[in-house]
């Protein structure tokens, strides 16, 4: 039996718009679900919670916020989690290989195959992609605020609007306790290698290694920033001289200024904070291995 948890709203509505469709696929598929609908991120955890002491696989249809939550809410036990996707970014399903089209993606849930992933927790929260402050948290605020431009779009055209009033700000981290400074743009710790509708900002970041990328962008003039930003979208822009990743298993930051911490989306902390990876916390359904288009694994 599946557990399906919605975010009706997510996407602008795109995923409660493809839920008649998704049922029908399950249905054709011979695949007994029920329908959850959720009111908020902890009401997905709550139910997430219960499908899984009832023995159920847990299927989510909404964005990477919602499954993020949601594998929170498994990590540590023999619960698992499916994935359709049904929000702007879908940045999980696009590094996993899992079809963007949450009606082709219940072939995943037929035939998939089941790995253990990582996941990051920043104090009891839990995010499956990237957290990020600074740049990333003004350019988050104007995109979940912004209802006129639907899709992955929104992240190109929040990214650009926080540019225009973006001052440097000044972090101070630790990396498995080691001291570093930065000035300039961005702090992003990444589980997985993208964010924002397929912004590849941390290339290599694996599922499975156990580590966390640590994405540091240090202070450039403006009109260089916009110039290099279409590199992020094939992860070309590491190679910059002010993009500098590092990998470590626990990361502290703080600023000169309180930034929203932003994960898959959603608002999760605020600055100063403390971030570990869970290694291998979820397991996940997965495309089988020859039809995977981005899952790096180290093991």
């Amino acid at each position: 039996m599946l557990s399906l948890i919605v975010n009706p709203s997510s996407g602008g509505g795109r995923a409660g718009a493809a839920l008649k469709d998704v049922c029908a696929a399950l249905h054709k598929r011979g695949l007994e679900h029920h329908v959850e609908l959720t009111r908020s991120l902890e009401h997905a955890r709550e139910l997430a919670a219960s499908a899984q002491a009832a023995g159920e696989t847990v299927v989510t249809l909404g964005g990477d916020g919602l499954i993020g939550a949601v594998a929170g809410a498994l990590q540590g036990t023999d619960g698992v989690l499916g994935v359709l996707p049904g929000g702007r970014g879908n940045d999980l399903a696009r590094v996993l290989g899992i079809p963007l089209d949450p009606v082709a993606a219940c072939e995943v849930l037929w035939e998939g195959s089941v790995r253990s992933l990582d996941l990051g927790q920043v104090g009891e929260a839990t995010f499956i992609g990237i957290a990020s402050c600074g740049f990333d948290s003004e350019a988050n605020r104007i995109a979940n605020q912004t209802r006129f431009i639907r899709g992955n779009l929104v992240y190109t055209y929040a990214g650009i609007r926080a540019l225009m009033s973006w001052r440097p700000a000044s972090f101070t981290l630790r990396l498995d306790g080691q001291p570093r400074a930065l000035t300039g743009y961005t702090v992003a710790i990444a589980n997985s290698a993208a964010y924002g509708g397929g912004m590849f900002l941390a290339p290599d970041a694996s599922l499975t290694d156990g580590l966390l990328d640590v994405v540091l962008i240090a202070d450039q003039p403006r009109l260089q920033f916009l110039r290099h930003l279409p590199k992020v979208f094939k992860g070309e822009h590491v190679r910059l001289p002010a993009v500098t990743v590092v990998r470590a298993r626990e990361v502290e930051v703080d600023a000169d200024r309180k930034f929203i911490v932003y994960a898959d989306g959603d608002p999760i902390a605020q600055l100063p904070i403390k971030v570990s990876v869970l290694a291998g916390a979820v397991r996940v359904l997965v495309p089988v291995a020859d039809r995977a288009e981005a899952l790096p694994v180290s093991a």
